[in-house]
């Protein structure tokens, strides 16, 4: 706010150890005490800067979608169908297995088992991974009228198998299922897709 003491802390860092927690423990298992410990703030500042912790949470997850989850626009680039579903199911596993944050997915584990008072966040998530559907039916539906795919091929029905797919590869990831194992199922889904 103009005029207003500085923020005495970095946002994009703060934002990032939250989606950290947030992964780890989903919007529920999170308290404030956790991250309010890995972002290095207090209540106030959490509550001054993002307003709630469920705005946190879409905050978090905005921020995901954006680094964690830039494979899957650029996937959308690639020359061909068979190729766009290639790179999205391979550099997924990639996502889902990196080093250098929990396993799993964000918009997975986030939201998996809310009760009621926050099915606002379930149903947040659904909406985001929905979209992410949607784009990905309308790219392979232009790889129908170029004529890249059969024209017979449906692209609502093969975008939601490849994002129903990539979402049981986040929940067996979570569970500790090797990056190698991960790859062979995407092969084998490529090829029922190559198929269908």
């Amino acid at each position: 706010m103009p005029g207003g003491r500085p923020r005495g802390f970095d946002t994009t860092a703060v934002l990032d150890a939250a989606i950290e927690v947030f992964w780890r423990y989903g919007y529920e298992g999170a308290s404030l005490h956790e991250l309010t410990a890995a972002m290095g703030i207090n209540k106030a500042s959490l509550y001054a800067t993002f307003g709630s912790k469920q705005e946190l949470f879409q905050r978090a997850v905005a921020r995901y979608a954006e680094t964690d989850m830039a494979y899957a626009s650029r996937a959308l680039e690639e020359p061909t169908g068979r190729d766009v579903v290639r790179a999205f199911l391979h550099d997924n596993v990639d996502a889902l297995t990196g080093a250098d944050h929990p396993p799993g997915c964000l918009s997975i584990q986030g939201g998996v088992s809310c009760g009621p008072a926050n099915a606002g966040v379930a149903e947040f998530l659904a909406t985001s991974r929905l979209a992410g559907e949607r784009a990905l039916a309308e790219r392979l539906a232009r790889a129908v009228s170029d004529g890249d795919l059969p024209e017979t091929a449906d692209p609502v029905a093969l975008a939601r198998f490849v994002m129903t797919f990539s979402e049981g590869q986040a929940v067996h990831a979570a569970a500790g299922v090797p990056r190698e194992q991960l790859l062979q199922s995407a092969d084998i889904a490529l090829t029922v897709f190559a198929a269908a």
